[in-house]
This record gives structure tokens, sequence and C-alpha cells, in this order.
């Protein structure tokens, strides 16, 4: 009976680190990119997401409800795994390490990323293009912000990877490693657009 729930836990916390929370990152990402355009492109994008009939529906039980579990779970995952790194140097063995130390840091950057928004928003702040502009312009939150876009970048493309595994969509050598390259590539491609948004606010 333990073994199905861990084997139903596992299965679940791999799910939910692709849908729902993989494609909220993506969308995250993109509404962001809009201050690449200047500071109104970015503010109506984020007063559209916010105007989303159901929002408060969504943000419980699409983002926070499964984020939470994600983080979680994934923390007993961290105390339960033994990194062997320094026996065998592996590619896998590295990236099961960082997937883990990335974990770890993006709970801490999740949770302060939503008390500088989401609640300060429910004390009366507008979340806009002048708050991001005014938490970048701190030289230390820049560099926060900047490993927190490469952070989730990296857990979630290589945590793709692993679901792929996981879930038996890559079952063979050949497979697994097309998908290495696609997911370095999406971790790529998502990283350019996280850090382009971040300097669109300094």
């Amino acid at each position: 009976m333990a073994e199905n729930r861990e084997f139903f836990n596992r299965r679940l916390h791999s799910l939910l680190g692709v849908i729902p929370i993989g494609l909220f990152l993506i969308q995250h990402f993109v509404v962001n990119h809009f201050a690449t355009r200047g500071a109104e492109a970015f503010n109506q994008a984020a007063h559209f997401m916010e105007q989303l009939p159901f929002r408060y529906f969504l943000e419980i039980f699409i983002i926070f409800l499964p984020i939470l579990f994600h983080a979680i779970y994934g923390l007993f995952i961290v105390f339960q795994g033994k990194a062997n790194t320094k026996r065998f140097g592996y590619y896998r063995n590295w990236m099961f390490l960082l997937q883990r130390i990335t974990g770890v840091f993006l709970l801490i950057f999740i949770t302060w990323h939503v008390w500088e928004t989401r609640i300060a928003a429910m004390f009366g702040e507008t979340v806009n293009y002048d708050m991001m502009a005014s938490i970048l312009s701190n030289p230390f939150m820049l560099v926060f912000y900047i490993l927190g876009v490469v952070a989730a970048t990296f857990h979630f493309s290589n945590g793709l990877w692993s679901f792929m595994v996981t879930w038996g969509i890559t079952v063979t050598p050949r497979s697994q490693q097309i998908s290495t390259y696609a997911t370095i590539g999406l971790f790529v491609v998502l990283t350019i657009v996280g850090l382009r948004a971040i300097f669109a606010f300094v």
C-alpha cells in the first residue's frame, strides 16, 4: 500500500511539474516579455490576465495548490535522494543533483516573488511595470531574479526530460538522447525570453 501511494505521489508530482506548473511558467514568461515593448504593453498584458474570468479559482486550483504539492513533495524527494556525483560524474547524475538544488532555491524564490507581488497586491499595491522596475532597481534583487529565472527554466526543462521517462514517452536510449537535446534547446529559449523580460524592467 505504501509503495502504491509513493508511486502515485511521484507520478502526480511529475505530472504537475509539467501540467499545469510548466504551462503556467511559459505563460508567465510570455506576459512578462511584453515589457520588452514598453511599460504600456506590459501593463495591458498584466491587466488582461487580472481580468480573466474565474481568476481566483484558476490561481488557487491551477497554480497555487499544484505548486504547493509539487514543492512539499519535492522537498521529500530531495531529502530521500542521494547524490553520487563524487563517485559517478555522469551527466544525468549532475542533472539529478542540479534538479534538487534548483528546486530548493525556487521554493525560496517563488515564496519571495509571491510576497512581493500577489500578497502586496492584496494590501493595495498595484502589480504593474513600475512595481517590477522598482524591485529590480536593487542590484541584489536583480541578481536574485536572474538566478530565479535560470533556476526555473532549468528545473522545468530538466524535469520535462524526467517526465517523459517516468510516463513511458521516451523509453529507448535513442529517444532519451533526442529528448535531452530538445530539453536543452527549450532551456536556452526560455532562459533568453525570461532574461530579456527581466532586463526590460531595468
